[in-house]
């Protein structure tokens, strides 16, 4: 069978593309930071994109009509939708909302009560702050950012210099290894398993959507885009007109849960995402099953462990039980090993290529083989030196970004890939497996300190992770019949462009706007918690050893996975999913378990009696509901930044 001619990019689409990249920054930084209500950037699929996208889209059709030659070709589009989707990461939860406040929250919040200055200063080399941390006192470049300069005042970029310099090259050493993982992956996820990647469907739906047939011209589309359209609407002028309908999208499940034991389940929302929905009607019924069914087994464990007076300690950091967090973390070692071992045949024909044993043509790969092995050895190698440089020891540097980039992150994306989880967030850092073995104290100050800032932003917060925006890429450059090769380039720019568009961006605005009067995770939330988690660890507080409770429910959750990778294995009929188990105790499974059992209860009976042709019928009604609620999302951005009014809560904290 002939093969499918592909084609690349243009010099143009990269340029306008670089123009809507700086768009996207302001957009996502202004949202999140200065409105807070709508966090338009921080999802896997970030809703900002896909309304800047609809809008040029539009306005595609309109050039089209003037011109052919103006007329963008649906390679050029999805150019510039992936350079959109990748600077939406780094402006939001991939980047700069954990970089940048992680740099001087240490310094401002420091005091008497707390010792921070004596604690943790001595143990700051120099060139990872923009503060002096010899001077161990509050400074004016953390008290502009935190308070606002005064009008006689200028933003102190000279200070910025040297540490964003730094810590910028480990961020690109980083993210050239997830290219190069992404290359890696790519042949195996998308063609041998071939995954649904259900965040490229949207856009590549948009790309054809005026044509005959197209999204735009199904009416069941237009249906379900009004739902959420109408219901957000409301809400937007509810908070402007009192006397206007509220639709309410969050109920807390424990107001009703408040006897013993019940009582105990931990924080269980109950948030209604059309969008959501609309994703998760895109997974197979079984994943669906399984995460849900997972997600209820997390509380039911709870409930147990009250009803026998179990004493139960909280993860470090995380919004779950330690005894949960760590059979989740045992469930990541297996399930990555698993997809090893699904993987060994394209890993064979890999290194055959690199070691020159046998001849493949790679040429439509991102990258070739070669260089996407050694680069990611390459980054894994210069990520551990860079880590040990700024102070922690070389050992655990190793462990720290082995975990980070060759499990957490592999999880992760495949969570979305296959999973269609618009948050990526684990339930563990590599440092929680440490203390399994070992007290954290035995790390060391300068070990703990500099943990302290990698934690906050690298480790902890998994949402906005760029690998997935890569694999995602990939998939759409398919969808599109355009050469992989050219992404290199185009990847390559908006990094770029958005680093520095968004750091600009994340700088100026709490200088002239104050850090204080701003997203409160943002700068009083994530950079922090680090530092207070380890105190008691660099003051040796607590010396035990080996923790056996944690190490047994760690082997527990390798068991449960490994079973249930057994089960699916050698029945088809298995209805439990492993990745829903790795998954169930995470931040984005408290916030979309009810969306996945609504998707779920819709399309089970659906596959059931109507089979495929029923579901394919109905497929636009949910692409519909995605775009509904996102493209609110967007309008009511530009509607509180130009009308100076309060914008709806949206269902995805």
């Amino acid at each position: 069978m002939a093969e499918t001619k592909t084609s690349g990019t243009s010099f143009r689409a990269i340029i306008v593309g670089v123009f809507f990249v700086i768009a996207v920054c302001f957009i996502v930084s202004y949202a999140e930071l200065v409105i807070r209500y709508i966090q338009i950037g921080f999802l896997q699929f970030p809703p900002v994109v896909i309304g800047v996208f609809f809008f040029l889209v539009l306005t595609n059709g309109l050039m089209q009509k003037l011109s052919q030659r103006l007329k963008f070709s649906h390679q050029e589009l999805m150019t510039i939708y992936c350079m959109m989707l990748v600077a939406s990461m780094i402006a939001s939860r991939g980047l700069m909302e954990k970089l940048i406040p992680a740099l001087v929250g240490v310094n401002y919040y420091a005091n008497e009560a707390n010792s921070w200055s004596e604690l943790f200063f001595p143990h700051i080399k120099w060139w990872l702050v923009p503060f002096d941390p010899a001077k161990g006192e509050l400074q004016k470049v953390s008290v502009g950012f935190y308070e606002k300069m005064e009008e006689w005042q200028s933003i102190p970029w000279g200070k910025w210099a040297v540490p964003l310099l730094a810590w910028g090259g480990l961020v690109l050493i980083i993210f050239f290894g997830f290219l190069c993982m992404a290359t890696l992956l790519r042949k195996q996820w998308v063609d041998n398993e071939k995954l649904t990647f259900p965040f490229a469907q949207l856009p590549l739906e948009f790309v054809k959507g005026t044509e005959p047939g197209g999204l735009f011209r199904n009416r069941l589309m237009w249906v379900g885009f009004a739902i959420p359209a109408v219901i957000f609407t409301l809400n937007g002028l509810h908070g402007i007109i009192p006397s206007v309908p509220h639709v309410s999208l969050n109920i807390y499940l424990n107001q009703y849960c408040t006897e013993r034991p019940i009582n105990s389940i931990g924080y269980t929302p109950l948030f209604i995402s059309f969008a959501a929905i609309g994703f998760f009607y895109l997974l197979p019924t079984q994943l669906l099953f399984s995460l849900w069914v997972f997600f209820i087994f997390t509380r039911v464990q709870t409930v147990v462990a009250a009803l026998f007076g179990m004493r139960v300690t909280s993860m470090p950091l995380y919004p779950t039980h330690s005894f949960i967090g760590y059979q989740i973390a045992g469930a990541y070692m297996v399930l990555v090993a698993y997809f090893f071992y699904v993987s060994l045949p394209h890993i064979k024909q890999v290194l055959k290529q690199v070691f020159g044993r046998e001849k493949r043509n790679d040429s439509n790969e991102m990258m070739p083989y070669s260089l996407a092995f050694w680069g990611l050895i390459l980054s894994f190698t210069l990520s551990v030196v860079w880590c040990y440089m700024a102070g922690i020891t070389l050992w655990f540097a190793a462990f720290e970004i082995l975990i980070y980039m060759f499990f957490v992150a592999i999880v992760m994306a495949r969570s979305t890939a296959e999973g269609g989880l618009l948050m990526t967030e684990t339930s563990f850092r590599p440092v929680d497996m440490y203390s399994m073995i070992m007290a954290k104290s035995t790390l060391g100050g300068p070990t703990l300190t500099v943990l302290s800032f990698f934690d906050a932003i690298f480790t902890r917060d998994q949402r906005g992770l760029i690998l997935t925006g890569f694999l995602d890429s990939l998939k759409i450059a398919d969808g599109v019949h355009m050469r992989r090769r050219s992404l290199l380039l185009v990847l390559t720019v908006a990094i770029l462009v958005a680093m520095f568009s968004a750091g600009v961006i994340h700088l100026w605005l709490p200088y002239n706007r104050g850090a204080l009067n701003m997203y409160s995770y943002v700068y009083w939330g994530n950079p922090l918690w680090g530092f207070r988690d380890n105190v008691a660890a660099i003051e040796r507080v607590g010396g035990q050893n080996t923790d056996w409770s944690s190490l047994g429910f760690f082997m527990v959750g390798g068991v449960v996975t490994t079973f249930l990778v057994v089960m699916r294995t050698m029945f088809w009929w298995w209805p439990l999913h492993p990745l829903g188990y790795a998954l169930s105790a995470s931040w984005t499974m408290i916030v979309f378990w009810f969306p996945v059992l609504v998707a779920w209860t819709i399309k089970q009976p659906l596959m059931r009696y109507g089979g495929i042709k029923l579901y394919q019928q109905y497929r636009p009604f949910f692409l519909g509901m995605i775009f509904g609620e996102f493209g609110m999302a967007v309008l009511w951005t530009i509607v509180s930044w130009a009308a100076d009014v309060p914008a709806p809560t949206f269902p995805w904290p």
